[in-house]
């Protein structure tokens, strides 16, 4: 069985070679366009750069429309993409590129500048190689090759985790991995074809990007908008295209939800809203429902199991009448079409309805497993089974609820605290923006509760009354026993908060 994702855009170019491919800051460029632009880039790469096959080649790279044409070109190259975000400092990203052992690195200008000045390839190597450089445009002048045979388990992205907790570790994803993810796509959120426009205001590296694969192999017309993410940016698009499918982390969608033109804006053209990579809070996902009516759907997976792990599909969160509403809201909703899914103890028994354990996965989306990192596939990896690291439990009718990392609960007076539980207490107070409530030692209970809070803009916030909320709605040993306000919480490159920070945070301020 021969497998190449470049594949898929090869067919869309025959059969609508003038249809717009991607439209950026630099214009519109067709399916034609972009298939020359992939194939000469393989050439280049295989021929004038003379990789090897399997070589691995990263990519850090604001988003643009090279993005797409160098992830495709180094697919038909035979070779292995790295992906990073480009919101990465340079020395994380140097990391990655020497822990991947990578030939090479495209990188938009400023990233490489950046990166040149570190010289991490050895002589002799390909190296940085920038958009915007007479060598990115001899790459594209170079002759065209034909796809590389690839089967389905041969390498395809390296997946590098957002490192929260320390190093990041890289999944190694192969081409059957993420033609499964595409194939789930259409089987659970939309089927696709060329009216479709996908709408990129994400890293591509991450989210945005994974579902352009499902999206450039039905010809859609991917829409990539670069720099910093402005809600008046998203409200533009959706108010002139028609079937407009985005991403958006939990943290983007609270900002479109509370922007000036959230509730007036013409946003009929959005067909699909996907979200994840962090908890949704129920307050802000009905708010959303009721802005942007029933077009979002709820993905809950894993780099190492990119995007396809459970949902919850626009026609369940449109139920508004349904008895369980609330729950449902809560949850991160049904196993994908063709993926196992299962809440276990701690030596893989499957648990009861109700009962909180570990949550652990397996399809054909599951990576083969970490990049030169036995230590972590042991502890990951069992019996064909991905242990996810999340705590959860399903309810009778299959729905699964996450309630934390496993390294984020709280254990006060041996009961244990689920941190999230918490979080959706604090943010019904109509004054609280934001969000976090993270474990302190206490020589007495072992740990105790603690809340930081940011408050919306002018807005005054007394732990006082965050403390009567608290009581109002959760047991009192669950109760923060300290209220941070502050200004902002820390995050990382994808909009996930970072507690380990908050952590560091309290052990400096001699409050651990």
């Amino acid at each position: 069985m021969i497998v190449n994702l470049s594949q898929t855009v090869r067919r869309v170019a025959k059969r609508l070679p003038n249809h717009p491919a991607i439209t950026s800051e630099r214009g519109t460029i067709s399916y034609g366009q972009l298939e020359t632009n992939i194939g000469r880039i393989a050439g280049a790469l295989r021929g004038r750069l003379g990789l090897a096959r399997g070589a691995r080649v990263g990519i850090a790279m604001e988003n643009c429309a090279e993005y797409f044409e160098v992830l495709y070109g180094i697919w038909r190259a035979g070779l292995v993409a790295v992906p990073m975000n480009a919101k990465l400092h340079e020395k994380e990203i140097a990391f990655i590129l020497g822990n991947a052992d990578c030939k090479a690195c495209f990188c938009t200008p400023e990233l490489a500048d950046r990166l040149g000045a570190l010289q991490i390839f050895a002589p002799g190597m390909p190296g940085v190689l920038s958009t915007d450089s007479k060598d990115y445009a001899a790459l594209l002048a170079s002759d065209c090759i034909d796809d590389v045979e690839s089967g389905p388990e041969d390498e395809a992205w390296l997946f590098y985790t957002s490192g929260t907790t320390g190093r990041p570790k890289g999944a190694v994803l192969s081409f059957r991995n993420l033609l499964f993810m595409a194939h789930c796509y259409y089987a659970d959120i939309d089927n696709l074809d060329e009216r479709d426009v996908k709408l990129h205001a994400a890293p591509l590296s991450h989210a945005s990007g994974l579902y352009a694969i499902p999206h450039l192999a039905k010809g859609a017309h991917n829409i990539v908008l670069s720099g910093s993410f402005e809600p008046d940016r998203i409200f533009d698009v959706l108010a002139h295209h028609q079937s407009v499918t985005m991403f958006a982390a939990p943290t983007m969608l609270s900002r479109l939800i509370n922007h000036q033109r959230a509730g007036s804006a013409d946003t009929r053209g959005l067909r699909t809203l996907y979200f994840g990579g962090a908890p949704m809070y129920v307050s802000d996902l009905k708010k959303a429902l009721e802005i942007f009516g029933p077009k979002l759907v709820q993905i809950y997976g894993q780099g190492e199991s990119p995007m396809t792990i459970s949902f919850v599909g626009k026609h369940v969160l449109a139920q508004t009448d349904h008895p369980r509403r609330e729950e449902i809201l809560a949850s991160c909703g049904v196993p994908r079409t063709g993926v196992d899914v299962k809440v276990v103890d701690g030596d893989g028994r499957e648990l009861p309805a109700g009962e909180i354990g570990e949550v652990i996965t397996r399809s054909d989306c599951v990576m083969g497993g970490y990049w030169n990192n036995p230590e972590a596939n042991a502890k990951s990896l069992r019996d064909g089974w991905l242990w996810t690291g999340d705590l959860g439990f399903a309810d009778a009718e299959g729905f699964l609820t996450l309630k934390d990392r496993s390294k984020d609960m709280i254990i006060s007076g041996g009961s244990n605290i689920y941190p999230r539980e918490i979080e959706e207490v604090l943010l019904t107070h109509p004054m609280v923006l934001e969000c976090a409530v993270i474990g302190r030692e206490h020589p007495d209970w072992g740990e105790e509760v603690v809340a930081f809070v940011v408050p919306r803009p002018d807005a005054t916030l007394t732990a006082q009354g965050l403390d009567a909320l608290c009581l109002e709605n959760v047991a009192r040993y669950k109760r923060p026993r300290d209220y941070r306000i502050v200004e902002s919480l820390p995050k990382n490159s994808y909009g996930k908060i970072l507690k380990t920070d908050l952590r560091q945070l309290l052990k400096e301020s001699g409050n651990a």
